[in-house]
């Protein structure tokens, strides 16, 4: 047996090494272990070399004859040379040991080379891949850079004396020998020069043969094995085994490294880890080949790179990445003139990497982008060069490249991107493109802006600020760390900082909390790290910081709410202390004062001490100026609003006095007067309506408003009339007022509504914000104002007008409650209003004067706001469900049960009922509201179905009670006529009480639906489940049968088609006690057999009603058996009980054979 004396193997040991799949195995047994221990790397050589001659095509099935001949089991071979790979891969494993393992593994591979191998079931997948693996295990870590020095011990020795119990980590396996590594290895077995030699000869035996193996043999449907491949190939000392035979064998090994490549790019996988590793090793094995073959290959990486299998154009890309960082080869001689342009970098960045700009998958997309911007941080003028020339606005000769007849074609083409805004074009075009990544990606190419190869123009700006507000979470950090990156490089271009300002803090008010902190990071890192005390210096990063604040409070102010928001979050943080504050004051005083004051004011709130007198000084200085910044001033005054209360009570009134003197009474009514001047020039002048400025009308009635709110007091009667006048014809009152307003308003003068005027509709609009604005301030003018208010809502024309009467009611029903609740109708009546902003506006400040208690739940409201579900617009309809859920029903859990039944007769427009829809409305109103009629039932049944839904089972059982004894019980005892709007009115209620939505949801839940886990809470759902229907069942029987069954009995009277929708009721209601008719129905014997007949009709109806449809379209006649099914089904839901009865009898006679024969025709 060659020396392995394989024939003394116990046959069990053997068994248990396959059963085991190789992963573990049984010690081999002191006497086969003494056979091989010392001389056991002789053996296994001169075993391999003994197999090689058979390793060839015309040797290889000899050797399994051989092997048969000589009695030795092919199992037995394949677990010995298992026993000792496994040995080999321990990290305490000696120096024996491991070259045992190499040499087991050397000949398993050469043995998987001989042709038969497979037949001869030598191949198996784990035992392979811990063959190949062994390259990685045996080889020392670190070895060659850390030794011990005087202290090193051989590891010939005991195995155990360098034993940690440290794991060896995979990423420390794949990593290349040559790369410096720092972490510590202290438990690793130390090797001296001689065993590494020995080592690397093993390895190097091992890779060979491996490579041989690898020509001959498919890995095709082995994915696993292909990655171990892959891996152990781009390991440092494998690829420099190979790089050494290339350099030896010269032109002899091109061939089989070719092939080698090959193998590896058609086997990549797509895994990210797998694919660099993988481009490293071909860039490595590349850089040692001719120019000739380097160009031979890129060609044939070209057109690898437009192969349909997405993981081959991923590893393309990822191998031009690897071979842009070599240096760029020079044409020689020797290459051909074609091959020629396959050697410049220009073709790799070109070509390959930009042309897959716009490939099919997204993930090629994003991948292209992402190396494209890769490139501009490469060491290599070259590659730089390469991207600047794409983004060029002068011509330039770029190669593209063709697929003819499987040869790839150069084609030089001058006008393929003869500009640069093709190829922004093309970039535009991927920041918005549907996939995730590919925006990100593009996102990342926009670095090209700080390398200055891409213009910073205020469209390319503001290209990337946008993608700071992407749907898209990873898209959003990668927009702010590429627009702070930007910021940091560009600090002094103006259009940068506006655009980062844009981009960054409108972000502060991000729904995702990480986004969030992300512009807060980069608000910080810019900002507020770099605001230091004043000095004379200041770096650039502190000029960066107040030119941002500069531009915050100029060109940027609007963004004053978001930045308002950031520190609002910082000092829930409390990032603010005393000394930065008082560092941040240092600067009031200096050309940073105005951004100092907006600091100031924004963190003033949160700072637990300041230099009060210092702020009193600003605040003193901007009294006394005339030129003070009106902003600068609006930030004291805020400051000064938060010290207040930390200052003394002197000085307190002292600025309380000031601020109104000096401000609010002085400004503003100085403001108030311009506006009268303005408007008295246009109202009372004869011809001021002749060259009105719509523009300048509106202004002023907006000051005026506003104005009007801080300084109540210096508003004249002749103001209110003059805004009036805008609202009506009527400009007779205001003859004689002189310009000091000295004659007094009559008490009585009338405002019952507004009259149309020659003013334009927005200066109308306009004027009833004002007036509202006015009313706030005057409770006298409120009282003559709203009835005038309410009527234009009824007859108005005007859209604007009417829009913004709603809103200034609804502001006055918070300030005077009582006076406007009596006009709530007339702005619920906007819930129908032919215009649909009108509708949607009145939904909406409705329901804020519902959740604030300022309206409550009367009269007609709730109905009005419900009729809004089937709003015609869809948007208005799922806006209404949204403010019922999650704002009203909150606050109220008992608003849709204790409403619910008179919605039955309010949508059905009914009023004989002694206590529901009893509220007062006028005609029209009933009208616009109404859903009776069969036409608008699914309308009705949406909203009942709507309310339904949002019930407790609680709920459904009470509201079941009422309606029997509240609605049907009327009807039989006479209190509600069985005219047509009471059968019309019946009919709803027993198709409501037919709903499943009416069902309790205990007893409707399916089987196995949110089952409990615990068997103990299991048993006590089915007792609680049991109860409830013990509790139901009880309560239909004593309360619910004795009404039914007397209404029927009144129905059939009358025969009345309601009996349809009675029968129908009690048919699903029914169905959960099906083998208890009789005893449900004690007190009515026929109805208990009608429902059981109408049960099993109806259950076969349902069973057949396919198979009907499907011969009726095919023959347009169904079977006599299943037509007389159908008739008895439709006779017992439409007929009369009569005609029903005597069919129900014959079924039953003929069931039962009494009638047979002729009897039975």
């Amino acid at each position: 047996s060659w020396r392995l004396h394989l024939k003394k193997t116990k046959q069990s040991w053997v068994d248990s090494v396959w059963d085991a799949e190789f992963v573990d195995a049984e010690p081999l047994g002191p006497a086969l272990e003494e056979n091989t221990s010392g001389k056991g790397t002789d053996v296994f050589r001169q075993v391999y070399k003994r197999l090689l001659p058979f390793s060839s095509d015309e040797q290889g099935n000899n050797v399994w004859m051989v092997l048969g001949e000589s009695g030795i089991p092919i199992k037995t071979l394949v677990a010995v040379l298992s026993y000792y790979i496994l040995g080999g891969k321990s990290t305490t494993a000696t120096v024996e040991q491991r070259l045992k393992a190499l040499q087991a593994a050397s000949v398993y591979l050469l043995l998987l080379k001989v042709p038969g191998s497979v037949a001869n079931q030598v191949f198996h997948q784990v035992l392979f891949e811990a063959s190949i693996e062994i390259i990685l295990k045996c080889w020392p870590k670190e070895s060659g850079k850390k030794r011990k020095k005087e202290t090193a011990k051989s590891s010939q020795g005991d195995a155990r004396c360098g034993k940690r119990a440290k794991p060896a980590r995979k990423d420390q396996e794949e990593m290349d020998l040559d790369e410096d590594d720092e972490e510590d290895h202290e438990g690793e077995m130390f090797f001296s020069a001689q065993d590494l030699v020995k080592l690397r000869n093993e390895i190097e035996t091992l890779v060979k043969t491996l490579l041989g193996f690898l020509k001959t043999f498919s890995l095709k449907d082995r994915p696993q094995s292909v990655e171990n491949c892959i891996r152990v190939g781009g390991h440092g000392l494998s690829l420099r085994i190979i790089i050494i035979k290339i350099i030896h064998y010269k032109e002899a090994a091109l061939p089989v490294l070719k092939i080698l490549l090959q193998h590896i790019c058609h086997q990549m996988v797509e895994k990210t880890e797998y694919r660099t590793h993988g481009a490293q090793a071909v860039s490595r094995l590349l850089a040692k080949v001719p120019n000739t073959e380097y160009a031979t290959f890129i060609k044939w990486l070209f057109a690898y790179s437009i192969k349909t299998k997405v993981a081959y154009r991923m590893f393309a890309l990822d191998v031009a990445m690897a071979l842009l960082e070599q240096s760029e080869r020079d044409p020689d001689s020797l290459v051909p003139a074609e091959l020629g342009t396959f050697l410049t970098h220009r073709f790799l960045v070109q070509n390959l990497l930009f042309g897959r700009r716009s490939d099919i998958s997204p993930t090629v997309r994003a991948h292209a982008l992402h190396c494209l911007s890769r490139c501009l941080e490469l060491d290599s003028p070259n590659t730089t060069k390469c991207v600047q020339e794409l983004f060029s606005a002068s011509k330039c000769l770029i190669q593209r490249t063709q697929s003819l007849f499987g040869k790839i074609l150069v084609i030089t083409d001058a006008f393929a991107f003869n500009t640069a805004q093709e190829t922004m074009g093309v970039l535009k075009r991927r920041v918005s493109d549907s996939k995730t990544n590919v925006r990100k990606a593009a996102i990342e190419v926009t670095s090209l802006l700080k390398h200055s190869v891409i213009m910073c123009s205020e469209e390319n700006l503001t290209l990337l600020s946008e993608r700071c507000r992407d749907p898209a979470v990873s898209v959003k950090k990668k927009a702010l760390q590429c627009l702070t990156d930007l910021l940091v490089a560009c600090p002094d271009r103006s259009l940068v900082q506006v655009a980062w300002l844009r981009g960054v803090i409108v972000v502060v008010v991000d729904s995702e909390s990480s986004v969030q902190e992300k512009a807060l990071e980069c608000l910080d890192m810019v900002i507020i790290e770099h605001i230091k005390a004043r000095r004379t210096f200041e770096d650039t990063a502190q000029k960066l910081a107040w030119d941002l604040l500069e531009l915050l409070c100029d060109q940027c102010r609007d963004l004053s709410r978001y930045f308002s928001k950031a520190f609002i979050l910082w000092s829930q943080q409390k990032k603010f202390t005393s000394s930065f504050v008082n560092s941040l004051i240092t600067h009031t005083k200096s050309s940073h004062s105005t951004p100092a004051w907006m600091l100031l004011s924004k963190v003033a709130g949160s700072c637990p001490s300041l230099h009060y007198e210092t702020i009193l000084d600003g605040w003193e200085k901007m009294i006394a100026s005339k030129k003070m910044d009106v902003n600068t001033s609006c930030h004291i005054m805020s400051v000064m609003g938060d010290v207040a209360s930390h200052l003394n009570e002197d000085t307190r009134h002292r600025v309380i006095g000031m601020i109104h003197s000096e401000n609010l009474n002085k400004h503003c009514g100085e403001l108030v007067s311009i506006c009268e001047s303005y408007l008295s020039s246009v109202i009372l002048n004869e011809r001021g309506a002749e060259n009105l400025n719509e523009d300048m009308v509106v202004k002023h009635l907006y000051t005026l408003g506003t104005a009007s709110l801080h300084c109540p007091s210096q508003v004249g009667k002749r103001v209110f009339l003059l805004v009036q006048s805008v609202l009506t014809s009527s400009v007779e009152l205001l003859t004689g007022w002189g310009p000091e307003g000295t004659k007094e308003l009559p008490a009585t003068q009338p405002l019952s509504q507004f009259k149309p005027t020659s003013m334009p509709t927005v200066v109308r609009a306009q004027a009833v914000a004002t007036l509202g604005k006015l009313c706030l301030q005057h409770e006298n003018l409120a009282n003559r104002c709203v009835p005038a208010f309410a009527r234009e809502l009824e007859v108005g024309q005007e859209l604007a007008v009417r829009s913004n009467v709603v809103v200034v009611l609804c502001d006055l029903c918070v300030r005077y409650t009582n006076t406007v609740t009596r006009y709530i109708p007339n702005i619920s009546a906007c819930l129908r209003d032919p215009e649909g902003s009108i509708r949607e506006k009145a939904l909406i400040m409705l329901t804020n004067l519902l959740q604030e208690e300022f309206v409550k739940w009367k009269d007609s409201l709730f109905f009005r706001y419900v009729a809004v579900l089937v709003d015609p617009d869809p948007e208005i309809a799922s806006l209404c469900e949204y403010c019922l859920l999650d704002r009203l029903l909150k606050k109220n859990p008992l608003m849709f049960s204790q409403h619910f039944i008179e919605c039955i007769f309010h949508f059905n427009s009914y009023n004989n009922h002694k206590k529901y829809n009893k509220f007062p409305q006028t005609d029209g109103e009933k009208a616009r509201f109404s859903l009776k009629g069969a036409q608008n039932k699914v309308k009705r049944f949406k909203i009942y179905k709507f309310l339904l839904e949002h019930f407790t089972d609680e709920q459904r059982f009470n509201t079941t009670s009422r309606i029997s004894k509240e609605v049907l019980a009327g009807f039989v005892d006479g209190e509600l006529p069985l005219d047509a709007d009471g059968a019309e009115l019946l009919a709803d209620t027993f198709d409501v009480l037919s709903l499943r939505e009416m069902k309790l949801s205990s007893m409707t839940a399916q089987d196995g639906a949110d089952e409990p886990q615990d068997e103990q809470a299991a048993v006590v759902k089915v007792i609680q489940k049991k109860l409830v229907s013990q509790v139901q069942k009880k309560n239909f029987i004593e309360n619910v049968i004795p009404i039914v069954i007397a209404l029927k009995s009144m129905l059939e009277e009358e025969r009345s088609p309601v009996l349809r929708h009675l029968m129908g009721y009690l048919q699903v209601t029914t169905q959960d006690y099906r083998n208890e008719l009789k005893e449900v129905f004690a007190a009515d014997e026929q109805l208990a057999a009608e429902l059981e007949f109408n049960l099993r009709l109806y259950e076969q109806h349902q069973q057949e009603e396919p198979l009907t449809s499907f011969i009726l379209s095919k023959t347009d006649e169904a079977p006599a058996s299943v037509v007389r099914r159908h008739h008895l089904y439709y006779c017992s839901t439409q007929h009369s009980p009569a005609v029903f009865s005597q069919h129900l009898n014959l079924m039953y006679l003929t069931k039962k054979g009494e009638i047979t024969g002729e009897k039975k025709l």
